[in-house]
């Protein structure tokens, strides 16, 4: 049952994303990312864990690049069922990765995940309680449940839903933040 109205979320939020341009999609990433950039938790956090962003993903790239001389930027890459860490030392340290064709940084984060101070969390559609629903691989919630960084989810204000459904490996977000 959960399963199946997860599917559903994730059909609709799909459909909807296609109404909207890239360019439009960038524009509104830049005012949650502009909400970010005052929140105490960001103005303290030395190490950030983002994400490189897909075409149909809150955009990423001009905020990293904005921060990622002053912050140190920690981003995930898919291997094979793990999310492995990451450090973007530059667009030029980057390659093609394997799993969704999204571009890596080259260098292996070797710290303990415990040095990450807050995290950018891509969703396809979150809830008012602070609940997310990914795209069903589970790689952000297994990461997520070892870390006690501060967890923002970013979306588009029509991926804000009225209920995800959860069960128990499901972590929530400190704050939800939608253009």
């Amino acid at each position: 049952m959960i399963d199946s109205k997860k599917k559903e979320i994730r059909n609709q939020i799909k459909e909807l994303k296609k109404s909207f341009s890239f360019e439009n999609k960038k524009e509104r990433s830049i005012r949650i990312f502009e909400k970010i950039e005052i929140l105490p938790e960001f103005i303290q956090a030395n190490t950030i864990m983002a994400y490189w962003s897909m075409d149909d993903e809150v955009n990423t790239h001009d905020f990293i690049l904005k921060w990622f001389e002053t912050k140190r930027f920690i981003l995930p890459s898919v291997n094979g069922a793990e999310l492995e860490l990451r450090e973007f030392k530059g667009i030029q340290f980057m390659s093609k990765g394997s799993a969704f064709g999204i571009s890596e940084p080259n260098e292996i984060f070797n710290d303990t995940i415990d040095i990450i101070d807050f995290i950018v969390v891509p969703g396809v559609a979150f809830d008012k309680n602070n609940n997310r629903l990914g795209r069903g691989k589970a790689y952000y919630d297994k990461l997520l449940k070892n870390t006690k960084a501060f967890k923002a989810g970013v979306c588009l204000d029509f991926q804000i839903v009225e209920s995800v459904p959860t069960n128990e490996f499901d972590i929530k977000m400190d704050i939800v933040i939608t253009d």
